[in-house]
């Protein structure tokens, strides 16, 4: 009877921890839900609610001469690019997956994606957040994005 109440209380113990990690990491896949829903609404709101203010941005991908670039962005230049969406115009991020790790107030997402333009493929590549958990709530500290034309491996795009 000990064997089971200790085996038993483990279980409970176990089954309490991986809750708590599944809704935290359901938390932080919800800030990176929202990014994306502002980013095709063209709504800078949305977007900005997400970003702690001191947010580093970057961008990366190899020219056509093959040199490799690594871009810096404001936080305001990327709203601003956001808020000037015109109405007509249709971005899709389509998010293949998201890899999401988690310790203490720290957080780390992976998203490979396939990014379309009024419904024309575009580009591809990959997306690494980084979010703080400032009290609660959880924000993008630094966001690098790298894109490619190349070897990209080009689904269906699913609305």
């Amino acid at each position: 009877m000990r064997t089971f109440l200790l085996l038993f209380m483990f279980a409970l113990s176990y089954l309490n921890m991986h809750s708590q990690s599944t809704s935290e990491e359901n938390t932080v896949k919800t800030v990176i839900d929202a990014f994306f829903e502002g980013l095709h609404k063209g709504d800078s709101t949305i977007v900005s609610s997400t970003l702690k203010s001191d947010i580093k941005i970057q961008t990366t991908f190899t020219n056509k001469e093959g040199v490799k670039i690594l871009r810096d962005q404001s936080r305001a230049d990327l709203l601003k690019g956001i808020a000037g969406k015109k109405k007509e115009d249709v971005y899709f991020e389509k998010l293949l997956s998201y890899d999401i790790k988690i310790d203490g107030n720290l957080a780390s997402v992976w998203t490979p994606y396939e990014f379309y333009y009024n419904e024309r493929f575009s580009h591809c590549g990959a997306n690494s957040f980084q979010l703080f958990n400032d009290n609660g709530k959880w924000k993008i500290i630094f966001l690098v994005d790298m894109r490619k034309r190349d070897s990209c491996k080009v689904g269906e795009v699913k609305k």
